[in-house]
């Protein structure tokens, strides 16, 4: 008699079993209707960059420039190390697709003369975002940590003459004179073999508008050049010329500083900058920019 009434009870506990399974199957099935018509929503992944690949950037600077930007490589008389001065010392880094550099630096009885060139490509992980958004963030930050200053429209009408550029002095969107900021002030510096001699930043050698830090309207996606002159306690003044451009989404950052030797001797601002962008175009046409 036991027996028989264990029999129904089990039989009653499997058709409980099976009824479950009937109903999950059920529930499956709605679910996997439902899958269709979310993945029609889903939005398409963002374009790719168009750099897969970085160049050699101690191979990236000819002879040349490297003698026009340094000019004290030209007076190494010994063979060997000038060889070894045109080769640069590239940047350390753990993945040359992502980013790399070199850096040269020469004296000579002049001045000691600094030149880096840097190489990012930017990938974005973030499927929503392309990675020439995320290379314009990137540039983005660089450009608002110079504080640059701002131009000035009010001041100067747009079609006066110095606000102008000239060959490639610099897009109708240079700062102006009459501009502020750290960016602004230091950039102010008597430039050398200008008329004026005296201390930095004394009205009749400020800067004119075209050499003020600035955006750039004619090299890469976007660009900005800045210009500082520093002091660091007797020793000779420092002027340090950075650009900065992006291509696709690629960032590239050229940074030129020359220290004279002689107290006094302040570094042409002007002469400085033409020879930065001119690295800065090459690079970019290298680039297929």
């Amino acid at each position: 008699m036991q027996r028989k009434a264990y029999v129904p009870g089990t039989a009653a506990l499997l058709a409980a079993l099976l009824a479950g399974c009937t109903s999950g199957s059920g529930d499956d099935g709605a679910t996997d209707n439902a899958n269709p018509g979310d993945a029609g929503t889903v939005t398409a992944a963002a374009q790719p960059g168009r750099y897969r690949t970085l160049p050699e950037p101690c191979g990236a600077v000819g002879h040349e420039t490297l003698d026009a930007l340094l000019p004290g490589i030209q007076q190494i008389t010994d063979t060997v190390q000038r060889n070894k001065a045109y080769q640069g010392e590239a940047a350390l880094t753990y993945d040359t697709d992502r980013k790399v550099g070199c850096h040269w630096k020469v004296e000579s009885a002049a001045a000691t003369d600094r030149l880096s060139v840097d190489f990012e490509r930017v990938v974005s992980y973030d499927n929503t975002v392309s990675d020439d958004d995320q290379a314009q963030k990137l540039f983005l930050e660089k450009e608002t940590a110079a504080d640059l200053p701002v131009p000035s429209g009010s001041s100067v009408p747009a079609q006066s003459p110095s606000a102008t550029p000239s060959g490639k002095g610099g897009p109708s969107g240079d700062a102006s004179a009459s501009a502020t900021g750290p960016a602004a002030s230091s950039s102010q510096s008597p430039a050398a073999g200008s008329s004026g001699s005296g201390p930095a930043g004394s009205a009749p050698d400020a800067a004119p508008t075209d050499l003020q830090p600035r955006t750039l309207s004619d090299l890469g996606d976007e660009a900005y050049l800045d210009d500082r002159l520093s002091t660091s306690g007797s020793t000779a003044e420092q002027r340090t010329v950075t650009v900065v451009f992006r291509t696709s989404n690629v960032v590239v950052t050229i940074q030129y500083e020359e220290q004279p030797m002689a107290t006094g001797t302040v570094p042409d601002s002007k002469e400085m900058q033409d020879r930065a962008r001119e690295l800065a175009s090459q690079l970019d046409d290298a680039l297929g920019g």
